[in-house]
């Protein structure tokens, strides 16, 4: 399964990096396959692992703020591992090219 997530913070200002900062380092923590990106980050596991990386990164975003936003996408295909890379592949395959990342 696949699974792209985001959290905002909100009303602890403009900038939220130093929250986002921490919800990543539990990410990368978490040993599952991930991709960040301006917007958000996905995370490729199994429904229950996924779940619960997505539950703690909201909860700490919580403890140093009274309101989060957090904004669920998953894609879940049976037989179909490593999804995290072989979609963009599979893109780049028919395009004939790389694509930027």
């Amino acid at each position: 399964m696949l699974a792209e997530f985001s959290i905002v913070p909100v009303g602890v200002g403009s900038s939220i990096g130093d929250q986002l900062a921490e919800v990543l380092k539990i990410v990368d923590a978490s040993g599952l396959p991930y991709k960040i990106n301006p917007m958000g980050t996905v995370v490729e596991g199994e429904w229950d692992e996924v779940m619960k990386l997505i539950k703690t990164c909201h909860k700490t975003v919580m403890k140093t703020g009274e309101r989060a936003i957090t904004t669920i996408a998953i894609d879940d295909r049976k037989g179909k591992p490593k999804r995290i890379e072989e979609k963009v592949k599979s893109i780049e395959r028919r395009i004939g090219k790389s694509l930027k990342k």
